[in-house]
């Protein structure tokens, strides 16, 4: 039962929409089906966004979304913008691996810093994301990277 993390694929985009769909309906947010196609389409053509998928035993059980932009203080820093995990799959360490293949992918893309937002409400990714990265009052998250 190992994990593999791998960039998504065209096959798995039944299952990258039921995913999506999870983490916009947590956040209460809705989209239509063409924003889910756009969406889709520009991470499989990594058009300024990129996706990584996490596979158990051949399912897609996690998804992360991320992209790269310039700050004032840094040439290039890295966004993750979306994390989710099937329920069935939470506590396994998946998210804990999707975020370290998104801070490998920074890495190698020559970004110096990872942050992420989430919301107060969300209590149990935020156990994670404290063990992992540097929260600074805010609801956002910095891990440094390398």
């Amino acid at each position: 039962m190992s994990l593999q993390i791998a960039e998504l694929a065209s096959a798995d985009r039944a299952a990258w929409g039921e995913l999506a769909l999870g983490y916009k309906t947590f956040y209460e947010a809705n989209l239509s089906a063409a924003e889910y196609a756009v969406a889709w389409d520009r991470l499989l053509r990594q058009d300024q966004v990129y996706g990584l998928g996490a596979k158990r035993d051949g399912v897609l059980v996690g998804i992360s979304h991320y992209l790269y932009h310039s700050s004032t203080w840094r040439p290039r820093v890295c966004y993750l913008q979306d994390l989710f995990v099937l329920p069935s799959a939470r506590g396994q360490g998946v998210a804990r691996q999707l975020i370290a293949a998104v801070a490998a992918a920074a890495v190698q893309a020559g970004a110096d810093r990872l942050y992420w937002l989430t919301h107060e409400h969300n209590v149990r990714a935020r156990r994670l994301y404290d063990q992992v990265a540097h929260y600074d009052g805010f609801i956002r998250y910095d891990l440094t990277l390398p």
